[in-house]
């Protein structure tokens, strides 16, 4: 079975004109930059099929992770979504303009928000992840448990070496 892919066909070709070079990062990030992109395209698909744009799954799964009673400051949202405050405010008002998110004062300071994801936001984003894991399933389907395991754990171990 040829096991070579469309990376090492360029890595052949750069160490034949270069082999003074050790190409071995690139064999690594250029196989994850392309299953990134392919990966994009997947979710983006099993998104659709949601009704969901990826941002709007960010926001509305990292409500869905808080616990009862599902809410956060936009503040929270900003951190755990890793966006400007400004752009947040500009999702968070078109998700409320769904009825997928709803805005309240918080009590302990009637200056400040506080977003809570409503019922249909829960009933959605529920059936985006499930429509996620099925079509994320699927390229995993060559590899064994113990495989899947081993390269969430490279993974997880190469990426605490990134700032």
């Amino acid at each position: 079975m040829n096991t070579n892919d469309e990376v090492d066909l360029i890595i052949d070709a750069w160490a034949r004109v270069r082999p003074d070079i050790d190409f071995a990062a690139l064999d690594v990030f250029s196989r994850l930059r392309r299953i990134s992109r392919r990966l994009d395209r997947v979710r983006a698909e099993a998104f659709r099929r949601s009704g969901l744009e990826i941002w709007e799954f960010d926001v509305l799964s990292t409500l869905r992770r808080a616990g009862d009673p599902f809410e956060l400051s936009p503040k929270d949202l900003v951190t755990a979504t890793m966006v400007t405050s400004g752009t947040m405010t500009n999702r968070l008002d078109r998700l409320v303009e769904r009825r997928l998110v709803e805005r309240r004062a918080d009590p302990r300071d009637g200056r400040a928000a506080l977003i809570r994801i409503t019922e249909t936001g829960v009933d959605l984003v529920d059936q985006a992840m499930l429509d996620l894991l099925e079509a994320e399933h699927s390229p995993l389907g060559s590899l064994s448990r113990q495989q899947r395991d081993q390269l969430a754990d490279l993974l997880r171990e190469l990426g605490t070496g990134f700032a």
